[in-house]
């Protein structure tokens, strides 16, 4: 009797948070991938709160293309008790439209380790969000170049020694 109430409880306990964590709304994901040194956390709500904001799995897996061009990793993560925990792993491909799905992290799914069609409505959020990075990344660059050109023409201006 004793462990059917422990039981019990520890069931309407966990199940709930596992169908909150299957429905999406993620904290963040990660980002690695061709011109990003280290990798980005995203918040965007519209790459962050859907499970399906990438790929809608339920419309089945495609054949592996033949070139999915260049690929972004894709870390799907949750904040539980102040702590990361990773949930899935995919592999987005905006520019031709396709994501591997590497599957979950800690456990597996019949949608592990299969082709899709990306969602479109993913590409335009993700591109902002590189785009963004990249001018970031010039910023401090384009400081410095200022700043010597300004050295250098305050060098020039000074008047000669006699």
């Amino acid at each position: 009797m004793r462990r059917a109430v422990f039981r019990n409880l520890a069931l309407y306990l966990l199940v709930p948070s596992v169908i909150v964590l299957a429905k999406g709304e993620f904290d963040y994901i990660t980002i690695k991938g061709p011109g990003i040194t280290g990798e980005i956390n995203v918040t965007n709500p519209a790459l962050s709160q859907d499970f399906f904001a990438f790929a809608d799995f339920s419309h089945g897996e495609i054949d592996p293309p033949a070139d999915p061009g260049q690929g972004y990793e894709v870390v799907r993560v949750y904040v539980v008790n102040n702590k990361d925990q990773p949930f899935d792993q995919l592999h987005y491909y905006p520019y031709t439209g396709y994501v591997y799905y590497d599957g979950l992290v800690d456990g597996s799914s019949e949608y592990d380790r299969k082709w899709y069609m990306a969602n479109p409505s993913a590409e335009e959020p993700f591109r902002a969000v590189l785009a963004e990075r990249a001018r970031l990344t010039w910023i401090p660059f384009a400081v410095l170049v200022v700043v010597l050109v300004g050295f250098f023409i305050a060098y020039r201006a000074k008047p000669a020694r006699k």
